[in-house]
């Protein structure tokens, strides 16, 4: 079965990542170059900002009692956006990425909102971002220090800031699996906000719009993804 057979969330505990980086080329990106390239310009004339840059997408996943393993390779972001943009016709490959679910010692949770000049504009969800090849180390990839970075860049917290759980938890959503760890900070989650406000309003062009707290299923907002309400819902469960 591959992973779009099934758009459901489906959610599990994660204990370990055993995460590949490998030379592979992707076919699609080759395959469908011209149509890619003009896509993302039609993208540019709307949103100036965006950059292609270097991307690590996956392949291969597979779930091990609390172990999941798979195989990363180096693409652009054109293809990337082409790729979900066009209903992921190439189902050999995912999208797995890390989250950090900032959570305040009161328990809400912290999310923040994509500023309009990114390619989410408007979606409300924990600071992530796919892996690029910085998370390269040799021939693994770091998503621990991919989470690490994006909440750095997104919020201004730091490692300092937080605990970050030794655990995982997958979210598998047709060609995504995101892979969210929560990370407990020692203040309250409207402390939180008020930290990665002014980190917003000192930057030039800030990723972030805004925050807002989740403490529970009546918060869930329609423009937080379907992963991030599985997440939520799943905490209960999971003792989170």
């Amino acid at each position: 079965m591959t992973l779009a057979d099934d758009i459901s969330p489906r959610v599990q505990q994660v204990s370990h990542l055993d995460l590949r980086a490998e030379d592979w080329r992707w076919p699609f990106a080759q395959e469908r170059r011209a149509e890619i390239d003009a896509h993302f310009a039609r993208l540019r004339e709307k949103k100036p900002q965006l950059w292609n840059g270097r991307v690590l997408l996956a392949r291969e996943p597979r779930f091990s009692e609390s172990v999941l393993r798979a195989s990363y390779f180096e693409t652009d972001f054109a293809s990337f956006l082409a790729w979900r943009d066009w209903g992921f016709p190439d189902h050999s490959v995912f999208n797995g990425f890390g989250m950090g679910a900032l959570r305040g010692h009161d328990g809400g949770f912290v999310l923040g909102e994509m500023a309009a000049h990114t390619a989410n504009a408007g979606r409300i969800y924990f600071p992530s971002g796919t892996p690029d090849p910085n998370d390269r180390r040799h021939c693994r990839v770091d998503l621990a220090g991919s989470v690490a970075r994006e909440v750095t860049e997104e919020t201004g917290l730091t490692a300092a800031d937080y605990v970050a759980d030794p655990h995982w938890t997958a979210v598998v959503t047709g060609q995504s699996i995101a892979l969210i760890r929560i990370l407990q900070a020692a203040e309250p989650a409207e402390t939180l906000c008020s930290r990665i406000a002014r980190h917003i309003a000192a930057e030039t062009q800030p990723e972030l719009a805004g925050t807002h707290i989740v403490r529970g299923a009546q918060d869930v907002s329609p423009a937080m993804p379907g992963f991030v309400a599985a997440f939520i819902a799943a905490q209960a469960q999971f003792g989170g």
